[in-house]
């Protein structure tokens, strides 16, 4: 696919523009995330094995679906991960399955055995969970059965769905049981915190041997489409870009391709690449990778 010059604001696209076919990557986490990075885990493998040093610590501050620290830890690409996210539904899933002894198993029989008829779902979904563990299967369940995975106020229950399924479209419990199984077994090379991805960027700037791996929500320029997409949408990317410049060890960051963005990652001297992804109606489209250096990708 083929833009218009004018429509590139860093620089000529090379092989870059071709999608990466994400049918042999595999699908480690138990959330459907919008905007997940499945398609980029073949460019952040080949990031982190062009380093001259062992990766002590992997930092994922907006954590989201996971499967970025997910596939480090597995593919020990790192020899530890660190994964931070905000919203507390999706801290309360992560709580349990890698801080929780035991809950990766509890919630892989409670997926097990729940049978998901539309009444009993949302029952669930409008009840008040009794527990951390009930909280983390509500929030699968909604991010399971609602349109595009998307756990933001306003979305809504699958109707239709594939094949007219409805809500059972994207319910796998068997699959569902096995990815939490596998998260279980590297559950000990994983830390998570719940808490704001700012805050742990200060703190832990200066560590060299730490890399970072940043996918904020998508909120930053005039295309914004983080407020329907998370619950925890609002972000200062000035101040993001601002700390990301002190970081003593590598980064990678991920963006939308829009031109206020471009112009905050120049002013911070950040060099940038424009990568094909495509989307969930399988059109390609264009998101920004930025680092301080990413020669890597162009070779």
């Amino acid at each position: 696919m083929s833009r218009n010059p004018s429509e590139r604001p860093i620089h000529e696209i090379q092989p870059l523009d071709r999608p990466i076919n994400v049918s042999s990557i595999p699908l480690r986490s138990p959330f459907r995330y919008p905007g997940g990075k499945t398609w980029l885990v073949p460019r952040v493998r080949q990031w982190l094995t062009s380093l001259s040093f062992q990766v002590s610590e992997f930092i994922e501050p907006f954590a989201g679906g996971g499967i970025i620290g997910l596939t480090v830890a597995a593919e020990n690409l790192a020899q530890h991960v660190t994964m931070c996210e905000l919203d507390a539904d999706i801290a309360a899933t992560w709580h349990t399955i890698l801080a929780d002894s035991g809950g990766a198993e509890w919630l892989a029989n409670r997926i097990l055995g729940f049978q998901p008829t539309l009444q009993g779902v949302k029952e669930i979904l409008i009840g008040t969970p009794g527990s951390q563990r009930e909280r983390a299967f509500r929030t699968v369940l909604k991010n399971r059965t609602f349109r595009g995975g998307i756990l933001a106020p306003g979305s809504a229950l699958l109707n239709t769905g594939e094949n007219g399924r409805g809500i059972l479209s994207r319910w796998y419990p068997n699959t569902l049981s096995e990815r939490l199984s596998d998260i279980a077994a590297i559950r000990g090379r994983i830390t998570f915190i719940e808490g704001d991805g700012l805050t742990l960027i200060d703190c832990e700037a200066h560590y060299a041997n730490s890399v970072w791996f940043l996918d904020p929500p998508y909120s930053g320029g005039k295309k914004a489409a983080g407020k329907r997409l998370y619950t925890c949408y609002l972000l200062d990317h000035e101040r993001l870009f601002n700390l990301v410049s002190t970081l003593e060890g590598d980064f990678l960051m991920t963006y939308e391709d829009d031109q206020e963005v471009v112009e905050l990652a120049r002013s911070h001297n950040l060099d940038m690449e424009l990568v094909a992804m495509k989307n969930t109606h399988h059109k390609v489209v264009y998101e920004l990778l930025i680092g301080k250096n990413l020669d890597w990708l162009r070779r």
